[in-house]
C-alpha cells in the first residue's frame, strides 16, 4: 500500500472531510464484479422470483432446494478461500452476491445470510486448520447447511446471559451440552450448528461446532409461525446431553461472546446489502404500476402525491447503495493494508470488520428502516391491490419487518454506533476532543461581520458546507452530553439514540453526495441530474432529522444560558440558504425517472 494514500479509519468520517476521488461507488465495479452481479440476478429471477407463491405458501423444501442450487453455482462460498472450497472473492464482490441474492424472497435472503454469514464465518475466522478443512468445503458447496444458536428465551440482546451449559466429561474427551435455543434460522435443514454455551461459572460463553446426528440429544421444535419470511426454517433447538468432542470447541474457552459480536459485524453490513435490491425492486414495481394504473382518466404516476412517494423511495435506495459500497470498499482496503503488513487474510478481514463496526451498525439501521418505508409506500401506491397477496408488495412489507430486529435490534445498533465512537475516542484512536473544542470556541467567539462572499460556484459547495456544519452539530451535542454525564452517558439511552440519528444521517448523506460528486466529474452534470437532485433531497431531509434529534437533546438535558447557546448553535449549523432544488420544477425530478424507467433497475 502506498504511503501517500491514507487508509480510512472507522468512525473517522465525523471529523474528516472525505475526498470523492477516494470513495468507491457501484459505478466502479470491475468487469468480473458485473459478471457476478448479472449471474446472481439471472439465478434470482429464475429460481426465486418465479416461485414467489411457493415461498409464501411455506414451502420449506423449496428453500433447501434453492440453497443447494446456489451452492452448485458457487454463491455460498464467495467469502471462503479457494483452499477451503470457496471462490475466495474480495469483500465488495461478496456484498454484490449478497445484495442480488436477497431481493426475490425474504425467506431465501434469510437462509442465505444465516448460512454464508453467521453459519460459516465463525469457523472461517476462529476455527482451527483441521476444523476449516473438515467443514468449510461442505458449507461452501451446499452439501451441508449451517445455523447459529445464540438466542435463548431469556437471552436476546443480552446474549452473554445465556443459560445453555457445556460440561466436560470425566474422561475429558467430550463436552455435554444442555439447554434451549430459539429463533434459529435454517434449523430445519441445517447439518452444522454454531452453539454458544457456558462452561462452569465462566464470565463469558464459549462457542462450539455441533453436528446434527441421530440419537445425540438434539431435538427441534415445530416451525415458528411468523409474520414474514414464511419459507425460512425457524425453530427452537433443544440440547439434552448432546455430546461433542473437545476438539469441536470453536476458538478459545470464554471467547464465545467475542465471536458472537464479531460475527454480527459482518452480518450487519451484509444485511444492508441485502436490503438494497429489495428496495430497488419495490420501487421499480411501484413505478411500473403507477404508470399503468389510471384514475380520473389520468395515470396515477402523474399525481404529485405519488411522485413524492416515488422520489423518496428512489432517493433512499440510491443513498443506501452509496453508503454500503463506500463502507465495503473501506473494509476491503483495510484488509489489503493489513495483509501488506504481514497479517493473514482472515486475521486482516476480522480486524477490518472490527475497525468499521460503527459503519456496519449505521448501515444496518438505515437500510432496514428505509426498506420498511419503501415497501410500505409501495403498498400505498398499489392501493387496495397492495394489500392483496396477488401482488408482491404485501409480502415485501412482511419480509422487511424482521430486518429491524435480527443482527441486533436497531435500538441496540443505535446505542452501539455512538458507544463505539466514544470508546474509540477514549482509546485515542479518534480525536474527538480537538474538533469539539473548536466547535465550542466558534460558538462563544466574536461573530464575523465580514461581507466577503463565499464561493458557491464549485460543485456541491453549499451542500458540503452544510454537511460540515452537521458534523459540527454532532460534535457540539455529543460534547455537551459527555461533559454533563461523563461515564454515566451510557445510562441515558434517549440521548444516545438521538445522537445516533444525527450520526446516521451524516454518514448516509455524505456517502450519496460523494458518490454523486465523483460521478458528476466523470460523466457530466447532464448525465447525473437525477442523482444530484436525490443527493440534495436526502441532505435536506437529513437536516430535519438532525435538527429534531438535536432539539430533543438540548431541551431535555440543558437549561439557562447553556441551553440558549446550544440552541443558537443548532440554528447556526442547520441553516440552509439555497433551497432552489425544492422548487416545484426541480422537486418533480422524478418525472424523468417515471417516464424513463429501465427494464429492471430504477437507479
Amino acid at each position: 500500500m502506498e504511503e501517500s494514500k491514507k487508509i480510512t479509519k472507522g468512525g473517522e468520517f465525523i471529523i474528516r472531510e472525505a475526498n470523492c476521488d477516494l470513495i468507491f461507488t457501484p459505478e466502479d465495479f470491475s468487469e468480473e464484479q458485473k459478471m457476478m452481479r448479472d449471474s446472481v440476478i439471472e439465478f434470482n429471477e429464475r429460481e426465486v422470483i418465479a416461485k414467489r407463491s411457493r415461498f409464501e405458501a411455506k414451502d420449506f423444501k423449496l428453500t433447501e432446494e434453492v440453497m443447494k442450487k446456489a451452492g452448485e453455482m458457487g454463491f455460498l462460498g464467495v467469502s471462503v478461500p479457494e483452499e477451503y472450497g470457496g471462490l475466495g472473492m474480495d469483500f465488495v464482490s461478496t456484498m454484490i452476491v449478497c445484495e442480488y441474492m436477497s431481493s426475490g424472497s425474504g425467506s431465501i435472503s434469510t437462509a442465505f445470510g444465516a448460512h454464508t454469514g453467521i453459519g460459516t464465518m465463525p469457523i472461517l475466522f476462529y476455527g482451527t486448520e483441521e476444523q476449516k478443512r473438515k467443514y468449510l468445503p461442505k458449507l461452501s458447496s451446499g452439501e451441508w447447511f449451517g445455523a447459529y444458536c445464540l438466542t435463548e428465551p431469556n437471552a436476546g440482546s443480552d446474549a452473554n446471559s445465556g443459560k445453555t451449559t457445556a460440561e466436560l466429561t470425566p474422561d475429558k474427551k467430550y463436552y455435554k451440552i444442555n439447554g434451549q435455543k430459539m429463533w434459529i434460522s435454517n434449523a430445519g435443514f441445517a447439518k452444522l450448528f454454531i452453539v454458544f454455551a457456558r462452561i462452569e461459572n465462566d464470565k463469558n460463553i464459549t462457542a462450539f461446532i455441533v453436528e446434527k446426528e441421530e440419537n445425540n440429544g438434539m431435538v427441534l421444535g415445530e416451525e415458528e409461525k411468523k409474520l414474514g419470511i414464511r419459507a425460512s426454517s425457524t425453530r427452537q433447538v433443544f440440547f439434552n446431553d448432546t455430546t461433542i468432542p473437545v476438539e469441536n470447541m470453536l476458538g478459545k474457552r470464554g471467547e464465545g461472546f467475542k465471536i458472537a459480536v464479531n460475527s454480527l459485524n459482518v452480518g450487519r453490513i451484509k444485511l444492508g446489502a441485502a436490503c438494497i435490491d429489495s428496495e430497488r425492486r419495490a420501487t421499480t414495481i411501484s413505478v411500473q404500476y403507477a404508470n399503468n394504473r389510471k384514475q380520473f382518466n389520468t395515470r396515477i404516476s402523474d399525481f404529485g402525491a405519488i411522485k413524492y412517494k416515488i422520489a423518496e423511495m428512489a432517493t433512499n435506495t440510491y443513498v443506501n447503495e452509496s453508503a454500503c459500497y463506500r463502507a465495503a470498499k473501506d473494509i476491503e482496503e483495510r484488509i489489503n493494508s493489513l495483509v501488506a503488513n504481514n497479517h493473514s487474510k482472515l486475521e486482516a478481514e476480522l480486524k477490518a470488520l472490527e475497525e468499521f463496526a460503527i459503519e456496519c451498525s449505521i448501515i444496518k439501521v438505515a437500510t432496514s428502516e428505509d426498506m420498511q418505508i419503501c415497501s410500505d409506500e409501495g403498498i400505498q401506491i398499489f392501493g387496495g391491490m397492495g394489500f392483496s397477496e396477488e401482488t408482491p408488495m404485501e409480502g415485501a412489507w412482511r419480509d422487511a419487518r424482521i430486518t429491524r430486529i435480527y443482527e441486533g435490534t436497531n435500538e441496540i445498533n443505535r446505542l452501539l454506533s455512538v458507544g463505539m465512537l466514544l470508546k474509540k475516542a477514549m482509546k485515542k484512536n479518534i480525536d474527538l476532543a480537538t474538533p469539539t473544542k473548536g466547535v465550542f470556541k466558534e460558538l462563544i467567539g466574536i461573530p464575523s461581520f465580514s461581507f466577503k462572499s463565499k464561493d458557491n460556484s464549485k460543485l456541491f459547495s453549499e451542500e458540503k458546507l452544510l454537511l460540515k456544519n452537521l458534523k459540527k452539530l454532532f460534535l457540539m451535542i455529543n460534547g455537551f452530553a459527555v461533559e454533563k454525564f461523563g461515564k454515566d452517558l451510557d445510562k441515558h439511552q434517549q440521548t444516545i439514540m438521538a445522537l445516533a440519528d444525527i450520526l446516521i444521517e451524516i454518514y448516509m448523506a455524505e456517502s450519496a453526495l460523494l458518490r454523486t460528486e465523483k460521478n458528476t466529474i466523470r460523466f457530466g452534470e447532464k448525465e447525473l441530474k437525477i442523482q444530484m437532485d436525490m443527493s440534495k433531497l436526502y441532505l435536506y431531509n437529513a437536516i430535519d432529522i438532525a435538527s429534531k434529534a438535536s432539539r430533543q437533546i438540548i431541551v431535555s438535558i440543558s437549561k439557562g444560558k447553556k441551553q440558549k447557546m446550544l440552541l443558537a448553535g443548532l440554528n447556526k449549523f442547520t441553516k440552509y440558504k439555497k433551497l432552489s432544488f425544492l422548487s416545484s420544477s426541480s422537486k418533480l425530478f422524478i418525472c424523468t425517472l417515471i417516464n424513463n424507467i429501465p427494464s429492471y433497475s430504477i437507479i
